[in-house]
């Protein structure tokens, strides 16, 4: 392993960072902040995939860094993600590769954030503060999560992906179907009669 090479592909400038660890100690970030590159691949999610098998992709290919800064006891997280991800289509199951990419602002506070037996509507600021407690900062969690958010809701492996056959299941993009249309008797045929 390379001077500065961390476990996966995981640098960082002057630092080291335990194997599969993303945690950072907070005393650790100088004045001047503290960079972490990463080029992570299928050996680092192979641990995500063991955790959660529904994870949503199946393989991946991640680069892209970290920046942390303080600003008294806050953090700011400033981060760039760009890859492929591993997806299966929606419409005709078949795995593909999609290219994905994230920027993203996280302000971190010394937390733990208070808990209130109330549902409370999250405000767009809210939505990129997080906490953290103790002198480490889990970067994987935060990984994770925005790695997540660049899923899409419904991968296609093309726009016009025709999808299966809702009877045979033939894959209608690489081979056409013989089924016959049921008729479906439906109340509502009698309309389609009808001349306006």
């Amino acid at each position: 392993m390379a001077q500065g090479q961390g476990y996966f592909g995981l640098k960082q400038t002057g630092f080291m960072v335990p194997k599969r660890s993303l945690q950072i100690a907070i005393n650790s970030i100088p004045e001047t902040g503290r960079e972490i590159s990463l080029n992570l691949g299928q050996e680092w999610f192979a641990h995500w995939r063991q955790e959660d098998p529904d994870l949503g992709f199946s393989n991946a290919q991640v680069t892209g860094g970290f920046l942390l800064e303080k600003h008294g006891r806050d953090i700011l997280v400033r981060g760039h993600l760009t890859g492929n991800l591993e997806l299966n289509c929606s419409r005709c199951l078949e795995g593909f590769w999609a290219a994905v990419q994230s920027d993203f602002d996280l302000l971190l506070m010394p937390g733990p954030e208070p808990v209130s037996a109330e549902a409370e509507e999250l405000a767009a600021p809210d939505l990129d503060l997080d906490f953290y407690t103790g002198e480490v900062v889990d970067l994987e969690g935060i990984l994770r999560e925005q790695i997540i958010l660049m899923l899409p809701l419904k991968p296609l492996c093309a726009e016009n992906c025709k999808g299966l056959c809702p009877l045979c299941g033939a894959n209608l993009n690489r081979e056409g179907c013989r089924c016959k249309a049921e008729k479906v008797d439906s109340p509502f045929a009698a309309l389609a009669k009808l001349k306006i």
